[in-house]
C-alpha cells in the first residue's frame, strides 16, 4: 500500500508477451532425463510499431518535448483481438480520425495504413487473444501551449494482456461508489474525443480503489448517470436493457455499442434514456462495458445491493453472446 493506493499490481495486471530464444548450455540444468530452463533465462521481447516501423520495446521511445508528454495533448485507442482477429477494428480507427480531426492532428498516415500496422503490431506479438494500445501524439514542440509549434504527430501501437478487473469480480460482480468527481460539459472537455487528458477518470478511479471499491460510477454536472471512469453502464429493467444516451456525457464505446446489436440480435428491448442514481440502486441488474473491462456484472452502489446482489439473467446471455461474437 502507497499513500492510500494499492500497487499497481494489486489493482491492474498486465502481462507481457515471453519469447525464448535458443540458449547457450550454461543456462540449463538436468534434472533425471529433463534438461529444464531457469526462469531467469527468459527473454522478454515485445515488438512496438512506432511510427512506420516494428521495432524493439527499448526502441520506442517518444521525446520529452513531445506535447504528449508536456501536456497530454494527443488521443489513443484501446482495442482487443482474439483468437488474432481484430475485434470491429474499422470502428476503432473511424473513432481515432475523428479525435484526430476534432483535435487539429494532422495524421501523416491513411486510414487504411493504421489498419494494416495495427494488425501487423498482432501479427507481430505472436499472441492469439489481447488488448491493443494505439497511440496519437501532438508531437515534439517546444515548453509553450501552442500545438503549431508541433510539425510532425508520433504514433505508436502496443500489443499485449490486460486485465482490468481480479477473476472474482467477473463471477461475482463489481461494487460501484458514486464519485464526487464530475463528467465535465462538452462546451469545457469533449466526452466524445478519446484524448489523452484522463485525470478526470483517474481521480474518480483513486477514490474508487480508496473505498475499497471496484469502479467509480461518474455523474455529469446536472447530477445525471454518465458512465464509469473507463467503462459504460447499462442497468436492466423489468426486461428492458437501458443505457445512457451519449450527450449525457458517456464516451461512444465501441462495445456499448456490440451490446446493443446483441439486445436487437436477442429480441431484448434496449433504449437509451437518461438515468439517475435511484435508477442504478433500483434496477433489477446492471452491467458495465469496455473494450479492456468487457462486459461485467455491478452488483452494488455506495453499499446498497443491486438487484439479486450478482449477475443477472440477461447480462449473462449478453455477456455469452458477447463472447461468442469476439469470436466469430
Amino acid at each position: 500500500m502507497r499513500n492510500g493506493l494499492n500497487e499497481p499490481g494489486e489493482d491492474f495486471i498486465r502481462t507481457r508477451m515471453v519469447c525464448v530464444f535458443q540458449l547457450p548450455n550454461f543456462f540449463l540444468h538436468k534434472r533425471g532425463n529433463r534438461s529444464i530452463i531457469d526462469s531467469v533465462t527468459y527473454c522478454t521481447i515485445m515488438k512496438i510499431w512506432f511510427d512506420g516501423k516494428l521495432v524493439d520495446e527499448k526502441e520506442a521511445k517518444t521525446s520529452v518535448f513531445d506535447h504528449a508528454t508536456l501536456y497530454g495533448d494527443g488521443c489513443f485507442e484501446g482495442i482487443r483481438f482474439y483468437s488474432g482477429k481484430i475485434f470491429r477494428l474499422e470502428e476503432h480507427i473511424v473513432r481515432l480520425f475523428n479525435s484526430m480531426r476534432y483535435l487539429l492532428i494532422d495524421c501523416p498516415w491513411s486510414f487504411e495504413e493504421v489498419c494494416a500496422a495495427t494488425q501487423e503490431t498482432v501479427d507481430a506479438s505472436g499472441m492469439q487473444d489481447g488488448y491493443i494500445r494505439l497511440v496519437v501524439t501532438r508531437g515534439v514542440g517546444d515548453l509553450g501551449l501552442n500545438p503549431r509549434n508541433c510539425p510532425k504527430p508520433s504514433m505508436f501501437i502496443i500489443a499485449q494482456n490486460i486485465s482490468l478487473y481480479p477473476k472474482e469480480m467477473y463471477e461475482n460482480g463489481l461494487s460501484l461508489i458514486t464519485s464526487s468527481y464530475r463528467r465535465p460539459n462538452p462546451d469545457v472537455l469533449c466526452q466524445q474525443v478519446k484524448s489523452l487528458n484522463y485525470l478526470n477518470s483517474i481521480s474518480a478511479k483513486i477514490e474508487a480503489v480508496q473505498q475499497g471499491a471496484g469502479e467509480a460510477l461518474m455523474l455529469n454536472q446536472r447530477g445525471n448517470v454518465a458512465e464509469c471512469t473507463g467503462d459504460n453502464i447499462f442497468i436492466v429493467k423489468d426486461g428492458v436493457v437501458i443505457t445512457p444516451p451519449l450527450t449525457e456525457g458517456a464516451l461512444g464505446g465501441i462495445t456499448r455499442h456490440a451490446v446493443q446489436d446483441i439486445c436487437v440480435e436477442l429480441g431484448i428491448p434496449c433504449e437509451e434514456k437518461v438515468l439517475n442514481r435511484f435508477d442504478i440502486i433500483c434496477a433489477d441488474e446492471c452491467f458495465l462495458t469496455g473494450t479492456a473491462a468487457e462486459v461485467i456484472a455491478a452488483t452494488s452502489l455506495d453499499g446498497r445491493t443491486i438487484g439479486t446482489g450478482r449477475a443477472g439473467t440477461i447480462t449473462k446471455r449478453i455477456l455469452e453472446r458477447f463472447q461468442q461474437l469476439v469470436r466469430e
